[in-house]
């Protein structure tokens, strides 16, 4: 039997795609991996819509843009060069569309528009380095400062951020919207765009209030409890090296609370959100590299090669296709190091 297609007879979870069988428990080799990378970002380019963007079975268009987008710059395109280079133009130019006069990448009426905003946002601070034309340059430069400011405007007392900002949502915030925005900041002040220092500090001051520091705790859903979340646990500990905090005091009680609730690959042990919580935690592990990267590599990958879909796309999970497809694709392809702000 070849070795780059071994699979075991007595797994009954499969995929069948291009006359290749991947099951649960064989190795997933370079090949299978390549050609479900292929599949899915194919998928993801053709299910573009005419206006350059994505969205969740008709909502959420710029938070799926800046995802789908990302996806398919971790692939190596850019604006400029690649096969996904028309998409990756396209989706920039939805999303600059979308910047409105007061900063915010997305639209009022979306109740969960901040969302929208720190996955678009991120996606253009991605681009950024690689855009030659100057015109469009200083277009993003202007679009970025702008929504970095609509960043500090938004976020709440506490340093947190909510699904809106905290004038429209009474000062409310929680983990998960808190983690995005702080990512997508970090990528601006990668690509140069002013981030003021106290925005940062304020909101790792959050993550930090929400953290339990009793046993191997967890981040909480927000400041005012809701217990260890799995999840924003993950992204809270992304997040925290995103913003060099790699020696953080509570950075080893989150990485043994993230390897006892997430270490098992089966497990959905993770409040309905697993895609969710091993996009941020793969993060975690590649940064860490070594042997710590390489074994929860193998069993992650395993699981979502497994679990794609003949169209390419992957189905799990109850925001749409277009998620949990473009989630999948990004950590995939993590290895690729074309991403900034995923870089070790």
């Amino acid at each position: 039997m070849m070795m780059m297609k071994k699979f075991i007879l007595t797994s009954f979870y499969f995929l069948v795609f291009s006359s290749v069988v991947v099951s649960v428990d064989a190795e997933v080799s370079e090949s299978d991996l390549n050609r479900v990378i292929s599949r899915g970002l194919n998928w993801l380019a053709s299910n573009q819509s005419r206006r350059g963007s994505w969205d969740a079975n008709g909502a959420y268009p710029s938070a799926m843009t800046g995802m789908a987008g990302i996806a398919l710059l971790a692939e190596g395109s850019t604006t400029t060069q690649g096969k996904y280079a028309s998409n990756i133009r396209d989706a920039v130019d939805f999303l600059i569309k979308r910047s409105r006069q007061n900063g915010l990448i997305g639209d009022s009426n979306d109740d969960r528009y901040t969302y929208g905003h720190g996955f678009g946002l991120l996606f253009l601070s991605q681009i950024f380095g690689e855009e030659e034309d100057e015109t469009r340059r200083q277009e993003l430069i202007d679009v970025m400062t702008k929504a970095v400011q609509f960043c500090g405007q938004a976020q709440t007392k506490a340093g947190g951020w909510g699904y809106v900002s905290a004038k429209d949502g009474n000062d409310f915030d929680e983990g998960s919207t808190t983690i995005t925005q702080v990512q997508a900041l970090r990528g601006c002040r990668n690509a140069g765009i002013p981030v003021p220092k106290e925005i940062i500090e304020k909101a790792i001051g959050y993550i930090h209030r929400c953290s339990i520091q009793q046993g191997v705790g967890g981040v909480q859903y927000n400041i005012h409890g809701g217990g260890g979340r799995p999840p924003i646990s993950a992204a809270a500990i992304a997040c925290l090296f995103n913003a060099g905090e790699y020696d953080d005091k509570f950075v080893p009680n989150l990485l043994k609370y993230c390897d006892k609730t997430l270490g098992n690959i089966a497990s959905n042990n993770d409040y309905g959100h697993w895609h969710y919580a091993h996009y941020y935690f793969a993060q975690v592990k590649y940064r860490q590299g070594g042997k710590d990267w390489t074994e929860y590599r193998d069993k992650l990958f395993k699981r979502v090669v497994a679990e794609a879909g003949s169209d390419g796309s992957w189905a799990q999970g109850y925001i749409g296709k277009v998620y949990t497809t473009a989630i999948n694709l990004t950590v995939l392809q993590l290895e690729n190091g074309s991403l900034p702000i995923y870089m070790k």
